[in-house]
C-alpha cells in the first residue's frame, strides 16, 4: 500500500477551500479553549472544593470518556446520513457545560458540566473532520493538520486565559467564555451551509468507492496498532496536560500562574508539532512520520524526570513538537485504510484519543495519590516504546494484500 492507496489523483493545492478549513480550525480552537478550561482551573477547583487527585482525574475522565463513547457512534451515523446542522448543536452543548461549570456549587454539578462539554466535542469532531477532508483539495494530511492545530492552539491558550482571567476573578468568570461558544455557533452555521451544498453535489456525482485496499484481517491489525500508538501518545500527553502544573509547583516551587505559563509553552509546542506533521506526511509518508514521532521522543521522555527546571522546559517543548506530529498522520492513514468511512474513523480516533486520555488521567491521579506526582513522570517515560509497533504499518512500497 502506498500512503495514497485507493485515492484518485490529487487536485491542485489551490483547489482546497482554505476559508472552510480555516473556519473549522477556528471553531476547533474555540471548542478546545472551552474544553481546556476544565483542566486549566484544576488547581483552583482543588482548593475551592477540597478535591483529591483522584477526583481531579475523574473530572478529566468524565468529559473525555463522554466524548469517547459517543464519537464513534456519531461518526458512523454521519457516514450514513451527514448532518450539517449538528455542527452548531455540538457547540451549544459545550456552551451549556461551560455555564454549568461557572456556577456549579457542588462536585456533582462540576461532573455534569464536564459531561456536557464532552458531548459537545463528540458531536463536533467527526463532522468537522469530514468537512476539513472535503475541503482539502486532496492534501488530506495538510487539511487534517490545520484542522487539528486549531484544537491545539485552543488547548494552549486555555491555561493562559485561566491564569490571567479566571484565577484572579474566580469561578464565575468562566461564564465569560460563553461568547467564544456563540462565535463558534455562528461560524459553524455558515460552514454547515457550505457543507450541505457540497454534499448535494457529491450525491449528484455518485458516491466514491468504499473498497478497502487490504483484506479485513490486515486492515483491522493496522487499525489496532494505530489505536495502541494513539493510546501511548495520549496517555503521555494526559500526564502533562492534567498534572504538569502540580508537578512544577511541587518539584520546583513555582507559582500557579507560572505553572500555567509553562503548561502553555508545552501545549504551544504540541500545536507546532501538529501543524508540521500532516504536510510532512503528505510528502514522505505517514509511516515515517509516525515512527519518528512516537519512538523518536523516547530519549527525551526518559530524561525528563531527572531534569532541572530549565531542562524540564526545554525537554517538554521537544516532546510536545515531536510527539504531536504523529496524530494527523495516524488519522489520515486510518481513513485511507477504510475509504468512504471518514466520519466513523474520525469518530473512533478522536473518541479513542479523548477516552484514552481520560482513562490515563484517572489512573495517573490514583498513582499520584499513592506514589507521588514525580513517580508519575518516571512511569510514563517508557510509553513511547510502543513506537516499535510501527514496523507492522504499511509503507509507501507495501504491496496490496489480496
Amino acid at each position: 500500500m502506498t500512503d495514497t492507496t485507493a485515492q484518485s489523483p490529487r487536485p491542485a493545492l489551490e483547489n482546497a477551500t482554505y476559508v472552510v478549513i480555516f473556519g473549522v480550525s477556528v471553531c476547533h480552537m474555540l471548542n478546545d479553549i472551552i474544553q481546556s478550561l476544565v483542566s486549566a482551573i484544576y488547581p483552583m477547583l482543588k482548593a475551592d472544593f477540597g478535591l483529591s487527585f483522584w477526583q481531579i482525574g475523574l473530572l478529566t475522565f468524565t468529559f473525555q470518556v463522554t466524548a469517547s463513547l459517543l464519537q464513534p457512534a456519531i461518526g458512523l451515523a454521519i457516514d450514513k446520513k451527514p448532518m450539517p446542522n449538528s455542527l452548531p448543536l455540538g457547540m451549544f452543548s459545550s456552551l451549556c457545560g461551560l455555564l454549568l461549570l461557572a456556577f456549579a456549587h457542588s462536585y456533582a454539578l462540576l461532573l455534569c458540566g464536564a459531561a456536557l462539554i464532552g458531548i459537545g466535542s463528540a458531536i463536533f469532531h467527526p463532522e468537522a473532520s469530514r468537512v476539513a477532508r472535503m475541503a482539502s483539495g486532496g492534501r488530506f494530511g495538510m487539511a487534517q493538520s490545520f484542522f487539528q492545530v486549531g484544537g491545539n492552539f485552543g488547548q494552549a491558550i486555555g491555561p493562559l486565559l485561566a491564569a490571567f482571567i479566571i484565577v484572579p476573578r474566580g469561578q464565575d468568570s468562566v461564564a465569560w467564555f460563553a461568547l467564544a461558544a456563540l462565535l463558534g455557533m455562528t461560524i459553524l452555521y455558515r460552514v454547515g451551509r457550505w457543507y450541505e451544498r457540497q454534499r448535494v453535489a457529491m450525491v449528484a456525482r455518485g458516491s466514491a468507492s468504499k473498497a478497502m485496499p487490504f483484506d479485513k484481517r490486515y486492515t483491522y491489525m493496522v487499525l489496532t496498532i494505530l489505536m495502541l500508538l494513539t493510546f501511548s501518545k495520549n496517555a503521555y500527553t494526559a500526564s502533562i496536560s492534567s498534572y504538569y502544573t502540580f508537578y512544577t509547583i511541587e518539584k520546583f516551587g513555582v507559582s500557579i500562574q507560572t505553572a500555567q505559563v509553562l503548561l502553555f509553552v508545552f501545549l504551544g509546542a504540541v500545536a507546532l508539532g501538529t501543524i508540521v506533521g500532516g504536510p510532512i506526511g503528505d510528502r514522505i509518508g505517514r509511516k515515517a512520520v509516525i515512527w519518528v514521532s512516537i519512538l523518536g521522543v523516547l530519549p527525551f521522555t526518559l530524561a525528563l524526570p531527572y531534569a532541572n527546571l530549565e531542562w524540564t522546559i526545554a525537554l517538554t517543548v521537544i516532546i510536545g513538537v515531536v510527539l504531536a506530529s504523529a496524530f494527523p498522520a495516524i488519522v489520515v492513514m486510518a481513513q485511507e485504510m477504510m475509504p468512504g468511512r471518514v466520519g466513523m474513523v474520525a469518530g473512533i480516533f478522536f473518541g479513542f484519543a479523548f477516552g484514552m486520555g481520560g482513562i490515563a488521567a484517572a489512573l495517573l491521579g490514583v498513582l499520584a495519590d499513592a506514589r507521588g506526582i514525580e513517580y508519575v513522570y518516571w512511569a510514563c517515560s517508557f510509553l513511547p516504546l510502543a513506537g516499535l509497533l510501527c514496523v507492522f504499518l504499511p509503507g509507501r512500497r507495501t504491496p496490496r494484500v489480496s
